[in-house]
């Protein structure tokens, strides 16, 4: 495993959802809904993966949810563990054979290494890493060195304090699950990824800081505008492989569990919860309505 792989292993873990990352102010009414089966609830809450120290997120809306929940429901359940991950990013984020630099045109190249300079990463030790992985590097990094901390994100915070009721923790994915989604993609979705997130990376901390009052005062519509509208028509294979596709199956799951019993906290990704082809949505096509709290 290489040096860089390593140093941002824990980035790297959740930074598939990067798309999804939004900062909130101090006066944040994050977005809650609550769907009702037969014998069932489902609160689904829009999360933040990661976040700057103090951040006031919790309402009471949300702490309510949470206290009725009898269990909790996230993307992935150990997206804060880097061991976990760490040998599927060998595996699927690193290629030996093929540097990365020989994968890239002239112009895609040098804005590449431009963008590696402020950030005080040798382009020579991203070398051996797939594009996929190095355009998480690319999206993730500049948010840590921004001050952005995984240990503030909501997922890490919530999974915590469910543990600590004697709760349990599910995952509607796994970590390797996750980083397959980019590694098994064909080629050139692949460097359609790569691409995207160099375009985007100067833009990554204007971005997360555009969105922070959009998440915070729950503004669905803003907050759909500025995370997913230029993605959705620049990358629309990426935005399907990334969102739709994976919507469609946390729906699945959620059904499941509306056909169940007890009350269930479900926290994923902002960007899940919004559009046209949200979760709720999806769940829609299914019947089931999800009502914002």
């Amino acid at each position: 495993m290489t040096a860089l792989a390593r140093r941002w292993l824990r980035a790297a873990t959740l930074a598939l959802a990067v798309l999804a990352a939004f900062a909130g102010s101090a006066q944040a009414s994050p977005l809650l809904w609550k769907v009702q089966g037969a014998h069932a609830t489902v609160y689904l809450f829009g999360t933040v993966h990661i976040l700057k120290p103090g951040l006031a997120w919790r309402s009471p809306a949300i702490d309510g949810a949470l206290k009725a929940s009898d269990a909790l429901w996230l993307e992935i359940p150990d997206g804060d563990d880097p061991v976990v991950a760490q040998p599927f990013v060998r595996r699927y984020g690193t290629d030996q054979a093929h540097p990365l630099s020989t994968r890239m045109d002239p112009a895609t190249k040098a804005q590449f290494d431009a963008l590696l300079v402020p950030l005080g990463i040798p382009a020579a030790q991203m070398e051996p890493l797939r594009p996929w992985m190095a355009g998480l590097i690319l999206s993730t990094a500049p948010l840590l060195k921004a001050g952005y901390d995984l240990n503030n994100g909501v997922e890490h915070v919530i999974k915590a304090e469910m543990q600590a009721a004697g709760k349990p923790v599910g995952g509607f994915e796994t970590a390797e699950g996750q980083m397959r989604l980019l590694a098994d993609a064909p080629p050139d979705l692949e460097m359609e990824f790569f691409r995207s997130s160099v375009a985007e990376g100067q833009r990554v901390v204007p971005m997360v800081d555009d969105l922070v009052a959009a998440w915070a005062d729950g503004d669905e519509l803003k907050l759909e505008a500025l995370s997913q509208g230029e993605f959705r028509d620049k990358y629309p294979r990426v935005y399907k492989l990334m969102l739709t596709d994976r919507n469609r199956r946390f729906a699945e799951k959620i059904a499941i569990l509306l056909k169940g019993k007890g009350v269930s906290f479900v926290a994923v990704g902002a960007a899940h919860l919004t559009g046209a082809d949200s979760v709720q949505a999806q769940l829609a096509r299914r019947g089931m309505t999800a009502v914002r709290q």
